[in-house]
């Protein structure tokens, strides 16, 4: 059904939720995961030699640490995982990944921890423009 699952996560509850029901998903289908963190340069900025090239790498290391959990928390389950951390915009390196590794299935929270929208604006971009399956949860 699913060899392969993509997790975008920001580490958000509905984040949590969604890793929560794809580690099910895969479980039940014998599925690998693959998760995928984004560091939101749109609103930060590109690194460069200034202070946003701080944010940038604490981000990017702090995405790198919540990765690593979420695997370990699948490796428990004995779901194997391919973990990905990149910057950019997040809808557009979302669908990008997605294409890249083939994923069969896109699974996301509703809304990110930036906000309190019903649905949130990464999310309805992935949702519009991608060409896989995206289950949100």
């Amino acid at each position: 059904m699913y060899e392969t699952i993509l997790v975008p996560t920001d580490g958000s509850d509905h984040a949590d939720r969604a890793f929560d029901s794809a580690v099910a998903l895969a479980d039940r289908a014998d599925s690998s995961l693959a998760l995928l963190h984004v560091v939101d340069t749109g609103t930060i900025g590109e690194p460069a030699l200034s202070t946003t090239e701080l944010v940038v790498g604490q981000r990017e290391d702090d995405g790198t640490a919540l990765l690593k959990r979420l695997a370990q928390r699948a490796r428990d389950r004995g779901i194997s995982t391919q973990l990905h951390n990149c910057h950019g915009e997040p809808s557009r390196e979302i669908r990008s990944y997605a294409d890249e590794i083939e994923a069969d299935l896109v699974v996301m929270g509703y809304q990110g921890r930036d906000h309190d929208r019903t649905l949130g604006t990464v999310t309805t971009q992935v949702v519009k423009a991608c060409e896989r399956p995206v289950l949100l949860v």
